[in-house]
């Protein structure tokens, strides 16, 4: 048995530009896909086009809040039929910064061959474009959301970017980026580089890096656009 991982767009209608051929050519062969989104997970085989009839596919919910034993459960099952399942994220890489993870992490354990697939990563994307250390760099997920514990999060980050020489990478919900920018903007000394990638690969996205201070005479609307920081010396 073996578990893809699958990648998944980005941005909309973006699909034949960012995903390599073999993505749909495995997917093809496949009947059982994990999905943090059923729904999401279901129309992007559709969208693909391979002739595949969606009634006779099985899609398993995978999200952060799945019971661990209800995945293991059903990997158990797939690999006494030595069935090949594919697993999705939501959008980009699966296993990163997505609940897929709990899936190969089950797959190691019982011996199932992991197969990574290539595709688009909104973190590696906004590395590479940012412009800062791709040597040394920490992803940290989401910050807090109060407003306090969120603003020494962002402090104790430069503290870290400036010490180490180490880019730190987070993400906020979209209908929050706005105060997230904010919080980075107030609590950031003027001198701090602040990339923003936001859209990344959508036809209006765009990778920005500047200094905290140049960034308040421009701060960009974020409002419910998937946007990833960046903070570095």
């Amino acid at each position: 048995m073996k578990l893809y991982l699958i990648p998944t767009p980005l941005a909309e209608g973006t699909t034949q530009r960012v995903l390599p051929a073999h993505v749909p050519e495995a997917v093809k062969d496949l009947e059982v896909f994990f999905a943090e989104e059923l729904r999401t997970g279901r129309r992007f085989v559709s969208s693909l086009r391979l002739g595949k009839t969606i009634e006779n596919l099985t899609f398993y919910e995978l999200q952060k809040n799945t019971p661990e034993a209800d995945t293991l459960a059903q990997l158990k099952a797939l690999l006494a039929e030595n069935k090949d399942a594919g697993v999705m994220s939501e959008a980009g890489c699966p296993g990163v910064a997505d609940p897929g993870a709990v899936a190969v992490k089950y797959a190691h354990q019982l011996g199932i061959e992991v197969v990574p697939l290539v595709g688009p990563s909104s973190l590696l994307l906004a590395l590479m474009a940012s412009g800062m250390s791709g040597q040394s760099f920490v992803f940290h997920g989401y910050l807090p959301i109060d407003r306090a514990p969120r603003g020494k999060a962002v402090k104790q980050l430069e503290k870290e970017a400036i010490a180490k020489r180490q880019t730190q990478i987070f993400i906020e919900t979209p209908y929050r980026n706005n105060q997230m920018m904010k919080e980075i903007l107030t609590q950031c000394q003027p001198n701090t580089r602040v990339c923003v990638a936001c859209n990344v690969t959508s036809p209006e996205g765009f990778v920005k890096t500047l200094t905290v201070k140049q960034w308040k005479t421009q701060v960009p609307e974020l409002h419910k656009k998937p946007t990833v920081f960046l903070l570095g010396e």
